[in-house]
């Protein structure tokens, strides 16, 4: 398992481990697993999360934003390769799927997103603004038991 290069995630995540997945109070943090596109290896970041809404599929929605900058995260592309993820909500692990979000859930599910971390309306800006890219929504929904 390799966590995130970028310094600030790999602190978030090691946060995320020592409050028992709590580690900012009043935002919905998950961990989520992918596993690379081109290594295989499994890799760790802490996306913030909002509920899936009305997207009937969809446990969680996740926003791809990677801070506004004008190409996707890799955790995003990694997934895109392989929907076979493992989400950590609080102290509990599983296996889920995740998929894009379609045009018509993103039109949807853009406003909860933004009304739950109102950053995200900038990072959608900055990312359109810098290099004309749409920041995906992913719909991750539990598998099995």
């Amino acid at each position: 398992m390799t966590d995130s290069p970028n310094p600030w995630v790999a602190d978030h995540i090691r946060r995320f481990e020592e409050t028992g997945g709590m580690p900012r109070p009043g935002i919905r943090d998950l961990l989520l697993t992918t596993r690379g596109r081109r290594s295989g290896v499994p890799r760790r970041t802490a996306p913030a999360h909002v509920p899936g809404g009305e997207a009937a599929d969809a446990t969680y929605v996740l926003t791809a934003s990677n801070a506004g900058a004008g190409h996707h995260p890799a955790w995003y592309l990694n997934l895109c390769a392989d929907p076979a993820v493992t989400l950590q909500v609080g102290a509990e692990s599983f296996a889920a799927l995740a998929r894009p979000a379609t045009p018509a859930e993103t039109e949807r599910l853009w406003p909860v997103v933004v009304a739950a971390m109102p950053s995200y309306a900038a990072y959608r800006d900055a990312a359109a603004g810098t290099a004309g890219r749409e920041v995906p929504l992913v719909l991750v929904t539990r598998t099995g038991g």
